[in-house]
Order: structure tokens, then sequence, then C-alpha cells
């Protein structure tokens, strides 16, 4: 894994990705609008992962499309990320794009470190990962969920059932007191990655600031 990083290195407030070469390509775009959105003073680290199906998988799971399985390297990966969240003084949140998405949720279930999880478009289908949330709290107050409004729209069997979970995720963190949130954007899975991340982040940084009986829905639009 190599570390990026973007914004105020001295920044109190740190956002931690998981990212994959496509993303970086976008990440400064991302930083801009968090920023344009209110996000503040912040220091965004990008972690790009060797082996995306590996390195973010919670555990090992048969191929979906392509022709790689996904491993189970998330514990790992997670090590490696808590050790750039070392000073007690900052406030941390995690998120990301995709199976980054997902395992940002899958960290948030480890460790209290994150005080809230952007997850942007993540990869809610995965084997088993809704009846993982429902066997264990969550250890954060705030969650960004989104979704592209045709990414259900699939003829994966598997993928096609993104929507469904994560509308169940949406129920079952609001249920249990997280301040929640689910958005939906226009298109596909793979448009606007950047901006969709932007929105996620900039949401989670305000939003975990406040009451969780009383989320703030206006910063999702």
């Amino acid at each position: 894994m190599t570390v990026h990083e973007f914004g105020n290195p001295a920044a109190a407030v740190v956002l931690l990705q998981p990212v994959d070469g496509r993303d970086l390509d976008g990440i400064e775009k991302e930083a801009a609008i968090i920023k344009e959105k209110g996000g503040g003073d912040f220091r965004l680290i990008a972690v790009k992962v060797d082996n995306w199906n590996e390195d973010l998988s919670p555990w090992k799971a048969p191929v979906v499309f392509g022709k790689e399985d996904f491993g189970d390297g998330a514990e790992k990966t997670l090590a490696e990320i808590l050790k750039l969240c070392a000073d007690g003084s900052k406030t941390y949140y995690i998120g990301g794009y995709s199976l980054a998405g997902l395992f940002s949720l899958w960290a948030a279930y480890q460790t209290d470190t994150f005080k809230g999880v952007a997850a942007a478009s993540p990869s809610m289908w995965f084997p088993g990962f809704t009846d993982f949330m429902k066997e264990r709290e969550i250890k954060t107050k705030a969650v960004y969920l989104s979704l592209g409004d045709k990414e259900e729209k699939t003829r994966n069997p598997v993928m096609a059932a993104v929507g469904g979970k994560i509308r169940e995720a949406h129920v079952l963190l609001s249920g249990r007191g997280v301040n929640c949130v689910l958005a939906w954007n226009k298109g596909n899975h793979f448009k606007d990655a950047d901006v969709r991340t932007a929105k996620a982040f900039s949401w989670i940084i305000s939003n975990s600031k406040n009451d969780p009986d009383k989320p703030d829905l206006a910063r999702c639009k």
C-alpha cells in the first residue's frame, strides 16, 4: 500500500480513503468538491491498495464478475490504516467508493476510531454482509450511504441485489440510533465516483456533529 495526501497536513479533521488508480485520477477534484461543499479544513489520506478484491474484502467470496475471487485481506488493511490514526487529538472519518465503501462500513464494526463512515455506492451485494450487520453493533454514530439509481438494474443476479441490500442497511442502522442517510444519485455504478465520494465525506463531516435523531438531509442534495 502507498499513501497520497491532500489538503492541510495539520488539520484536525482527517479523512481516510482506500483507493485504486482510477480513484487517484479524480482525487484532487474530490478534495476540491469537499472544500467547496463546506468541508472546512481537512487532511485527506488516500491509501492505494495493491489488490482491490483481496485487500478490501472482509472474508473470502466467489467471483461475481471478471476472473478474480474475493479474498479476506480487510483485517490486514485496516491494521495499516489504523497506524495513520495514532494522533488522539484528531478526528478521523473513513470512506470510499464501491468495495472501499463496503470496507469502510466493515471497519466501523471493528473499531471506534472513526467518527463517521462515508460509503458511496458501497458493494452491499457482497455475500453475507447484511447478515453480518444484523449480528453486530456498529461503533460509529454517523453513516452516509448512497447508490446510483441504475445500479440495481443489472443482469448480474448477485449485483442486482444491491438496491434491496442498501435499503435494508439504511433501515437497520437508523433503527439502531445511527444518524444514517441513504442518498440516490443519477446513473450507474461507474458514473461520477469522485463527485459521489466527495458528497459522502461532506455530509459525514457535517452530520456527525448533529443529534443522531435529527439528521440534516439538506447537505446530501
